[in-house]
């Protein structure tokens, strides 16, 4: 029996649309909502007290208010600071994010990783057990990345204030010799032409949205919860902040969208 409910993700704000691009493109037949709360963007410099409110907040809608049967933590921010206490508190499936260290560490040659994220994922216990359990032996360089969810938030994708800051952040790991880079940032792949100018061909660039929706595909599957055939792929849009400035970013980022509904907490 196919179950025609919504997957619902989440994130501070559009960086998250890059994990809901790749789940509409393996699951086209699921109904999507997607909410960016960017009301209380961003998310890396506040608290994890904060963003767990905030999190079982909009957790707590999608579940009462629309029924999802799935819920996507399409942040990795959030996903530090909530995802133990959200999935605890509520029986649908939930995914979330991690940086991709262990992938990073198999794929290495030279034994050296960099990986972006906000303050907030780096500085998490969740993010220092990834470390420890899969990089041994693998030299792990991070950095956190003031101003890159804004330039995204922004449509400064490849400007040149951009580019500096990705070359500021970027210099010390490419010149330690990194051959992989984890974006452990769901805004960062919509940065990828202008990491791919800065780090340069030699550089393999880790995207975490593929193996997120297949993740998501495979949770569907554990529990029943495919859509059936002839379902028809439909995304509802909501943000807590301006509805226009949602909409044009989110636009230019994967093109035309339907209605974006504002919620207030």
């Amino acid at each position: 029996m196919s179950d025609g409910r919504p997957i619902a993700l989440f994130d501070s704000g559009v960086g998250g649309l890059s994990v809901w691009r790749a789940v509409r493109e393996l699951l086209p037949q699921e109904a999507l909502v997607y909410l960016g709360d960017t009301a209380h963007i961003p998310y890396g410099r506040r608290s994890h007290a904060e963003i767990e409110s905030f999190a079982h907040e909009i957790v707590r809608f999608f579940v009462e208010e629309l029924d999802a049967k799935a819920v996507v933590v399409a942040c990795n921010t959030a996903s530090a600071a909530s995802l133990q206490s959200l999935r605890a508190r509520y029986t649908v499936p939930i995914v979330g994010m991690e940086p991709a260290v262990k992938p990073a560490a198999e794929r290495t040659r030279r034994r050296r990783v960099g990986v972006i994220a906000t303050q907030a994922t780096i500085q998490a216990t969740v993010f220092a057990r990834l470390v420890e359990r899969f990089a041994n032996g693998v030299e792990v360089w991070t950095q956190a990345c003031p101003g890159l969810v804004e330039a995204v938030e922004e449509g400064r994708l490849e400007d040149a204030g951009t580019i500096a800051l990705l070359r500021e952040y970027l210099s010390p790991m490419l010149e330690a010799g990194i051959d992989e880079l984890v974006l452990g940032c769901t805004h960062y792949p919509f940065l990828m032409p202008a990491l791919r100018q800065v780090v340069g061909p030699d550089v393999d660039i880790i995207d975490p949205a593929p193996a997120v929706a297949r993740q998501v595909g495979r949770v569907l599957d554990m529990y029943g919860l495919r859509a059936g055939p002839g379902s028809l792929e439909n995304t509802r849009f909501f943000c807590t902040g301006d509805v226009h400035r949602f909409r044009q970013t989110a636009e230019r980022l994967v093109g035309p969208i339907d209605e974006v509904r504002q919620l207030v907490w």
